[in-house]
């Protein structure tokens, strides 16, 4: 069951209620005040890292492949030494 915080616009408390999707905001605070909470918009705690992920591997840019060149070039002068 999903946990939505609510804060309270004359007090200023905040709380934590666990509640169903299909059930209807809370509206009222245990101060006294009709209509004066609100909901808050919390972030999401799921991060994608690593391989295998769409934001990952689809991206729209690929790195370049590293050249052999300039490694051949420098490890025959090194054998030659």
């Amino acid at each position: 069951m999903p946990t939505y915080v609510y804060e309270c616009r004359k007090c200023e408390r905040v709380i934590e209620v666990e509640q169903r999707i299909s059930e209807d905001p809370l509206t009222d605070c245990e101060c006294g005040a009709k209509g004066g909470l609100r909901r808050i918009i919390q972030p999401t705690a799921v991060m994608f890292k690593g391989d295998g992920f769409h934001i990952n591997d689809y991206s729209g840019s690929k790195p370049e492949p590293a050249s052999n060149e300039s490694s051949s070039s420098d490890s025959g002068s090194s054998s030659a030494e």
